[in-house]
């Protein structure tokens, strides 16, 4: 129990560490992309490069200290599952970034309540939450040695 329990703090500064690359990426391009285009798009774009720039972090530095790598399984292979896990987690961030932009555009109340920023930054913080769950639980189920 205490090393699942060191894993998951070793997992949670690994997370906090992508989740504001993800986070600082997403809003930056959010606000670059947001006179140009719809609130939808600039939210998806922003997302989609945020998540992905820190997914490749977040492989780096998962398998150095948070996972212990699965010696059956090439590097080649671990990477490529990690991606499909990634891809997975990005379907569910995304998923829930348009719900949410979806849900502020419609209600009068949270856009007169809330501004874009505030309620971007508030989707972000949901979407990344449910994510850091199902991406340790995958990756430990997928990637990490049995044995360990």
């Amino acid at each position: 129990m205490k090393k699942l329990l060191e894993q998951i703090i070793k997992f949670g500064f690994v997370g906090g560490l992508c989740f504001l690359i993800d986070f600082a990426i997403s809003t930056a391009l959010f606000h670059l992309l947001i006179g140009a285009t719809s609130r939808n798009i600039a939210t998806a774009v922003g997302g989609f490069i945020g998540f992905t720039i820190s997914v490749i972090v977040n492989y780096v530095l998962s398998m150095r200290y948070v996972f212990v790598r699965r010696e059956d399984m090439s590097r080649k292979k671990e990477f490529v599952l990690f991606i499909i896990l990634s891809v997975i987690g990005l379907g569910i961030n995304e998923g829930i970034l348009l719900g949410c932009s979806v849900i502020y555009e419609k209600s009068k109340f949270l856009m007169k309540t809330f501004d874009d920023t505030m309620w971007f930054a508030a989707s972000k913080v949901v979407a990344t939450a449910v994510v850091m769950v199902y991406n340790f639980i995958s990756r430990k189920i997928v990637l990490e040695d049995k044995k360990h």
